[in-house]
């Protein structure tokens, strides 16, 4: 399932948890590239990640956890 990250409404993101969050339910994301998603995500533009479908409702719960808006794309 693909997902587009829109943006983080959170008053006080914490950067850390998001970049972990994101690696952690994406396929193909790393440490490093995590971390440069969550810069662009919190600067205002919009990421794309792919989740496995097995793991889709812990992955779509953590990022409402983080106040963070989605889209599911497919």
């Amino acid at each position: 399932m693909k997902l587009n990250l829109v943006s983080c409404d959170a008053q006080r993101p914490d950067k850390r948890a998001i970049a972990n969050c994101i690696m952690e339910i994406s396929l193909h994301i790393d440490a490093s590239l995590s971390y440069e998603l969550t810069e662009i995500l919190l600067e205002g533009d919009a990421v794309d990640i792919e989740v496995a479908d097995k793991n889709s409702g812990s992955a779509l719960r953590a990022l409402r956890k983080l106040a963070i808006d989605y889209e599911i794309v497919e």
